[in-house]
């Protein structure tokens, strides 16, 4: 399957407001930054929770501890090419137990990806409650979940691949729309 490039979505600083936004709307829900806690959803979850923890930190002076997850276990959809998932192990340098899990995803889509991650958060312990952040929503959800925080809600087709670089992976920072061809 090819991927042809159709649109960029986002550029660098669309990217920087749109995250600037989830970190305000994130202090403001919780009503400061008390027992919050980011969890980023390997592998472009991650560097986008430490971009929002560095803006809570410039908005708080409070940097709120990051952890990494790894929801591969966790998949309902695995393909039978893949029963035996390679999974490393998730790095959260903190408790769930009572805190505020913020998990943080660049693209939301059927709602798999973040059930897994609500499964793998319980996994670890029980806390105060779970919020969801993503940087772009483009529909198509297969189960009832909805992100508390949403840089940008993109309508699509189930031909059409959201792509999100981030400079750690792709020297860049924007968001794409391809095609599949």
């Amino acid at each position: 399957m090819q991927l042809t490039v159709k649109a960029e979505l986002m550029d660098e600083a669309a990217v920087r407001r749109a995250l600037t936004r989830i970190s305000h709307e994130i202090v403001e829900k919780n009503k400061g930054t008390r027992d919050i806690v980011l969890v980023g959803v390997r592998r472009r979850g991650m560097p986008l929770s430490r971009m929002i923890a560095e803006n809570i930190n410039n908005i708080e002076g409070v940097l709120p501890p990051c952890g990494e997850l790894d929801i591969k276990f966790y998949r309902d959809d695995i393909s039978p090419e893949h029963k035996d998932p390679t999974v490393t192990p998730s790095t959260l340098p903190f408790d769930v137990a009572d805190k505020r899990v913020i998990i943080v995803d660049d693209v939301m889509f059927t709602g798999r990806t973040a059930r897994a991650a609500i499964e793998a958060i319980f996994a670890m312990g029980r806390p105060r409650c779970i919020q969801l952040a993503v940087l772009i929503d483009r529909g198509h959800r297969e189960l009832p979940i909805r992100a508390d925080y949403v840089g940008k809600n993109v309508p699509t087709s189930k031909s059409e691949v959201i792509s999100v670089h981030v400079p750690e992976y792709d020297g860049e920072l924007c968001v794409k729309l391809l095609q599949k061809e």
